[in-house]
């Protein structure tokens, strides 16, 4: 007889899941802790066994966002383009996504995050930090293989970061303006701008 496996996810999965939707649906500071509670269908008491109170929860939302950073969003487009350097723009591709499907309700969780907050939940700004931090290394890592198509001497992890500014800064012009338009020719001048460091490179 075939053992039956209970794949559920646990509380405190379901918990971290639940307040990551409703920080990025409506931010951190206008999520009560009993519409987490209602969405992740626990009691309080089996939130505060996890978490000693909200702030403790938000820093686990961003430790949880860095530990799907890789299958979530860096591996589907891995799937799809071998490319390095088109991995950046199947990554744009990922966030330009986001926008239509919110009708521009949603940029990047971090980002948005970082906005809201500044510096009143410190423990919450090194995550962040961390944050951005992890996701600009795995560019760079992405962009390693390209090396040679740049000039000799260029900073992959300055690059990565430019990458990450663009993005950022795309999404936020572009939620403001409610138009792709911010967005899609930031996109265009980090394309250029890697053709140009291509034929500079001789690429």
């Amino acid at each position: 007889m075939a053992v039956k496996t209970d794949t559920r996810p646990g509380t405190r999965e379901r918990l971290l899941a639940s307040a990551a939707r409703l920080f990025h649906a409506r931010g951190y500071h206008a999520t009560g802790i009993a519409s987490i509670l209602k969405e992740a269908r626990v009691h309080a008491g089996s939130l505060y066994h996890y978490f000693s109170d909200k702030e403790e929860l938000l820093c686990g939302v961003l430790q949880h966002y860095r530990q799907i950073l890789r299958p979530v969003l860096l591996e589907p487009v891995e799937a799809v383009e071998a490319d390095p350097v088109e991995r950046v723009f199947g990554l744009m591709a990922f966030y330009r996504r986001l926008l239509a499907d919110s009708d521009f309700g949603s940029g990047c969780p971090i980002g948005n995050l970082a906005l809201e907050l500044g510096d009143s939940v410190p423990a919450a700004r090194a995550e962040i930090e961390a944050n951005f931090g992890a996701w600009a290394r795995e560019v760079a890592t992405w962009l390693g293989p390209a090396r040679e198509r740049f000039p000799a001497g260029t900073d992959l992890e300055r690059l990565a970061e430019f990458v990450l500014t663009t993005m950022e800064g795309g999404l936020m012009l572009a939620r403001a303006r409610r138009s792709f338009e911010p967005f899609d020719h930031a996109v265009e001048s980090l394309r250029e701008h890697f053709r140009l460091l291509e034929r500079a490179g001789g690429a």
